[in-house]
C-alpha cells in the first residue's frame, strides 16, 4: 500500500482523499444503448390478456358437508365436541355392558358352585370341577370378550367415520 497515493500517512495519521469536494473536469462518457430486439411474433398485441386458468383448492368429490364435517371436528368447535363425545358415551356403553357380562358370567360360578354342591364334588382326572371351571375356562371366555368388545370399538369407530363423511 505504500504506492497508493489515498492511502499516504503522514506522521502516522492518513491523509484525506484529495478528490473530495473537487468536482471532476471530464465529463462521464455515455456509450450508445442498443435498440431493443423486435417482437418474436409481431401479429400479438402487447396488452392481451394471459389465458385463465382454473384453480382447485378442494377435492370436488368431497362434499360441503363432509369436509364441514371435518373442519368443525379439526377446530373442535361445540358441535365437533358433540360429535367426538357421543363416539365416547357408545365406547364406554359397550365397554360397561361386556364388563358387566363378564362379571356376571364369572361371579355367577361360584354361586353356583354354593348352590348345586353335586356339581362341585364332580371330578375329571382326579381334580374338581371348580377348580377347572374357575381356573381355566376364564381365560378363553376373557379372551374371548376382549375380541368381540375390539371388533365392536372398531364398527363404532366406522360407523362414525361414514357418519361423517356422508
Amino acid at each position: 500500500m505504500p504506492d497508493d497515493p489515498y492511502h499516504r500517512l503522514a506522521n502516522g495519521v492518513r491523509e484525506p482523499d484529495p478528490t473530495l469536494g473537487r468536482v471532476p473536469e471530464d465529463s462521464a462518457v455515455v456509450e450508445p444503448v442498443p435498440p431493443a430486439p423486435e417482437p418474436l411474433r409481431p401479429a400479438e398485441p402487447a396488452h392481451e390478456k394471459p389465458k385463465r386458468q382454473r384453480v382447485v383448492l378442494a377435492d370436488p368429490r368431497q362434499s360441503a358437508g363432509r369436509m364441514r364435517a371435518r373442519v368443525e371436528l379439526e377446530e373442535q368447535t361445540s358441535w365437533g365436541k358433540l360429535l367426538v363425545r357421543d363416539l365416547v358415551k357408545v365406547q364406554l356403553r359397550t365397554a360397561v355392558l361386556l364388563a358387566l357380562l363378564v362379571l356376571l358370567v364369572l361371579g355367577a360360578m361360584p354361586v353356583l358352585f354354593y348352590l348345586l354342591p353335586a356339581v362341585a364334588r364332580f371330578t375329571v382326572i382326579g381334580i374338581p370341577i371348580p377348580w377347572l371351571v374357575l381356573g381355566l375356562l376364564p381365560f378363553p371366555f376373557l379372551f374371548a370378550v376382549g375380541l368381540w368388545y375390539n371388533r365392536l370399538a372398531e364398527r363404532h369407530e366406522r360407523d362414525f367415520v361414514d357418519m361423517i363423511e356422508n
